[in-house]
């Protein structure tokens, strides 16, 4: 992985930068003058990522997953939405800060209370960060990875997952789905940005092999990421042999399912 070059840009040309990269890269900024007491700008419906809110969304997942098939939400286990809702927000999180990584050499840290966003459902969910997170220094590419890997221990997903954990998902089932995040994190920008790709999976590479994601990193006979746990999400179906995910380790090569 090259090393980042010096910053010139502002931040609002980097935040334009992520944003480009698509909609799970997508966020705005707020100046935080306390973390977890500023709010978003601009229209109402910004909230923060509490265990209330964390909550309401596993709730809303599970209704949304069993209204798809016609059924009560009661038909769906509850630990089963809460999975669903903490993989999307993980990948909601991740991603910016994925790219804020490989384009810029920045770690985009913040509090998980400091970060805002709007409970829609049926696609990546509104996010707004601090503006802080942005201010941080330049660091190569090894010192980056391993200041990124140990946020991961402490920072806002590990708060994200703990919030997750009374509702019924295991840590092994959270961390799975933060590498999951990452892995389709790197994805995602090699496919907008085909001259990062390289870049892109040597740093999601990194981070893989690093605690705490190291024991959810495994690999398919071709090379491809294939996490060591289950989003749970197959069983959201009414006979509980819904699709699996491309990267779930019930994968077996006898299996139909896609």
């Amino acid at each position: 992985m090259t090393p980042p070059a010096p910053r010139t840009k502002d931040a609002g040309a980097v935040v334009a930068e992520i944003t480009a990269l698509g909609p799970f890269f997508a966020f705005t900024t707020h100046e935080d003058t306390a973390a977890g007491t500023a709010s978003a700008p601009g229209d109402a419906g910004w909230q923060a990522l509490d265990g209330p809110a964390v909550a309401d969304r596993a709730e809303a997942v599970r209704a949304w997953l069993a209204a798809a098939s016609g059924r009560r939400p009661d038909a769906v286990e509850a630990r089963v939405g809460a999975s669903v809702a903490h993989l999307g927000l993980a990948a909601r999180l991740v991603s910016p800060a994925l790219a804020a990584a490989v384009l810029h050499g920045v770690l985009l840290d913040h509090p998980l209370a400091a970060a805002r966003w709007r409970p829609v459902l049926g696609g990546p969910v509104p996010l707004s960060l601090p503006a802080a997170a942005l201010r941080g220094p330049v660091r190569p590419p090894g010192p980056l990875a391993d200041a990124f890997a140990a946020r991961l221990h402490d920072g806002p997903l590990a708060e994200l997952a703990a919030l997750h954990v009374p509702l019924g998902v295991s840590r092994h089932i959270l961390l799975g789905n933060t590498a999951s995040a990452v892995n389709g994190a790197a994805a995602m920008i090699a496919a907008a940005r085909p001259e990062l790709a390289a870049a892109t999976a040597e740093f999601a590479a990194a981070l893989l092999d690093r605690e705490p994601l190291r024991a959810q990193r495994d690999r398919t006979a071709a090379g491809a990421f294939r996490r060591r746990s289950c989003c749970l999400i197959y069983r959201a179906a009414p006979d509980r042999r819904g699709a699996l995910c491309g990267d779930c380790a019930l994968h077996t090569p006898t299996d139909t399912r896609p």
